[in-house]
C-alpha cells in the first residue's frame, strides 16, 4: 500500500501487515504510548492471547449424531457414502411410452409405428408386468420401467390426443388402445438406470462440509435420517448496563435499546456456535456474578457487552476482578478488552458500544469459533478504495465499508463506535494499520468479510 505515514509503522519496514485476516504475526506486543501515556496492547498480541485461552478449552470437539432436519448449518464430521444405489430401480425420466426400442427403431412422423397400450405404470411402489414385444406401457415419469423395455418415448414423440388422466373417450394412447410412435428411440433413452445418479459406496458428501439445503437434500434422497456432526461450542452471551432496555419496551431519556444481546447472540450462531444463555443485567455486581455463575455451568464460552472501560461503574471488572485481565488495545473502535476465565469458563469481555461489540467479535472471537465448528477457513482478500481514507496515527481502524458493483468499497459512517445504523450498511471492515494517515483513492486495503 503506498501511504502516507504519519507515525513510524508498527508493522515491520517491508510495509503494513495486520494479520488479521491474512495470519501475519510481525507487529510488536506494545504500540507506542500514547499521548496519554498509555500503552496499548497491538491486535495481534490480543488475538495471540485470546487464541492461546480459547484453543485448548475448544480442542477434540467431537461429533454428535443429528436428524437430517437439525443438520442444516451444521458441520459434517465424517464422510457420507451412499449405503445404496440411487436410483434403486430403473425408472422412467418422462411421461410417455415403455416401449423396446427395436419396436420403434424406423417410426418417422409420416409413418407412425401403431402399438397397443398394455398397461398404465404410475409413479408408486410395486413391480410392473414384464412388457411383451410389439406392446407399449404408458408410464409417469419416475415410474418403474418394465422387464422387456428398453426405452422411454416421451408423449411429445407420439400422437396421443391426451395424457393425463383417463377421462372417457379418449381415442389415442389410453390403456386399451393403440399409440402412435413418431420419433425412434436407442436403447436407454430417457430410461434411468440403477445407480445412474450414486453407486453403493461412493462418496456423497465429504467430511468438513457446511451443510446447505442441497447436502440434505442428498442424503435424503439416499436414505440418510441421521447425520454426524461436529459438536458446537456452547455460547454465554450477557449484556451489560442499567441503560439499556430491552427492544419492544418503552425507553426512558437515558435508556437505549439493547442491540448487543440480539447482535453478539447471532453472531456466536451463524460462527456454528449454539448460544445456551442470553441475559441482560444492570451494573449490581452481584445480579451479574449469579448471571456469570450459570453462565459457566451452561458454556464453554462467555461473551459479556459493557462495563470494561474507565468510568465509574464498569460492573464486568469489578466482578470479574483477578480472573481477567483487561487493558487497551491498539484499535478503534473496540479498544478496551478483556479475556480470562470465570469459574474455569473462559470469558472475553467486549465494549458496550455496539459497533464496538461487532467488531471486537468480528477480530477476535470469530476465527477461533469457526475453526472448532469446522468452519471452512476465510481467505484473505484486498479490494480498492472509492475514496481517499483518513485516520489518526496510533490505532488500527475497522471502519464499516460497503462494495460497489465494480468490487471497489467506500466508507459507511465514520469512525464512531455508536453509529450503529451504518453497520447494518456495511458488508465489510475496511483496516487502516496503525501508523497509516492516509490511504488514496484507489489504493488496495484489506477487508474483512462480515
Amino acid at each position: 500500500m503506498t501511504a502516507e505515514r504519519v507515525a513510524p509503522s508498527s508493522e515491520g519496514s517491508s510495509g503494513p501487515t495486520t494479520g488479521l485476516a491474512f495470519g501475519a504475526e510481525t507487529a510488536p506486543a506494545e504500540s507506542p504510548p500514547s499521548a496519554t501515556g498509555v500503552v496499548r496492547v497491538s491486535v495481534e498480541q490480543h488475538r495471540r492471547e485470546v487464541e492461546a485461552l480459547l484453543g485448548p478449552a475448544f480442542a477434540g470437539r467431537g461429533s454428535e449424531r443429528v436428524t437430517i432436519a437439525d443438520a442444516l448449518d451444521r458441520v459434517l464430521a465424517t464422510d457420507l457414502h451412499a449405503p445404496s444405489p440411487l436410483p434403486g430401480f430403473r425408472s422412467s425420466q418422462m411421461d410417455g411410452y415403455a416401449v423396446r426400442s427395436a419396436d420403434v427403431s424406423g417410426a418417422t412422423e409420416g409413418s407412425p409405428v401403431l402399438l397397443p397400450v398394455v398397461a398404465e405404470i404410475p409413479a408408486g411402489p410395486g413391480v410392473p408386468a414384464p412388457l411383451a414385444a410389439r406392446t407399449a406401457a404408458r408410464i409417469m415419469t419416475g415410474a418403474v420401467v418394465p422387464e422387456g423395455s428398453d426405452a422411454v418415448v416421451p408423449v411429445e414423440d407420439t400422437d396421443a390426443a391426451r395424457f393425463g388422466g383417463r377421462t372417457p373417450g379418449a381415442t389415442r394412447g389410453t390403456l386399451g388402445d393403440q399409440v402412435g410412435v413418431l420419433a425412434p428411440r436407442g436403447a436407454g433413452e430417457f430410461v434411468r438406470d440403477v445407480g445412474s445418479d450414486v453407486r453403493a459406496g461412493d462418496l456423497v458428501l465429504p467430511a468438513g462440509t457446511l451443510l446447505g439445503p442441497q447436502h440434505l437434500a442428498a442424503a435424503a434422497s439416499c436414505g440418510v435420517a441421521e447425520l454426524d456432526v461436529v459438536v458446537r461450542v456452547r455460547v454465554a452471551v450477557v449484556s451489560t448496563g442499567t441503560e439499556v432496555v430491552e427492544p419492544g419496551q418503552v425507553a426512558v431519556p437515558g435508556q437505549v435499546y439493547d442491540a448487543n444481546l440480539t447482535g453478539l447472540s447471532a453472531a456466536a450462531r451463524r460462527a456454528g456456535a449454539v448460544v445456551t444463555l442470553a441475559e441482560r443485567t444492570g451494573d449490581d455486581p452481584a445480579e451479574l456474578s449469579a448471571v456469570l455463575a450459570r453462565a459457566a455451568q451452561e458454556a464453554d464460552l462467555i461473551l459479556t457487552s459493557g462495563g470494561v472501560s474507565q468510568g465509574a461503574y464498569e460492573v464486568v471488572k469489578d466482578t470479574l476482578g483477578d480472573g481477567v485481565t483487561f487493558r487497551p488495545v491498539a484499535m478503534q473502535p473496540g479498544g478496551p478488552q478483556g479475556f480470562g476465565t470465570v469459574h474455569g469458563t473462559p470469558v472475553l469481555t467486549f465494549p458496550g458500544n455496539p459497533v464496538s461489540a461487532q467488531v471486537s467479535f468480528v477480530v477476535f472471537a470469530r476465527d477461533v469459533l469457526e475453526r472448532a465448528a469446522g468452519r471452512p477457513r476465510r481467505d484473505p482478500e484486498t479490494r480498492r478504495t472509492v475514496e481517499v481514507i483518513v485516520s489518526p496515527p496510533g490505532k488500527r481502524q475497522m471502519l464499516r465499508g460497503r462494495t460497489g458493483p465494480d468490487g471497489r468499497v467506500t466508507v459507511v459512517g465514520g469512525a464512531g463506535s455508536h453509529l450503529v445504523a451504518t453497520m447494518a450498511a456495511a458488508d465489510v471492515l475496511i483496516e487502516v494499520p496503525e501508523g497509516v494517515g492516509r490511504v488514496a483513492a484507489g489504493e488496495q486495503v484489506r477487508v474483512v468479510r462480515l
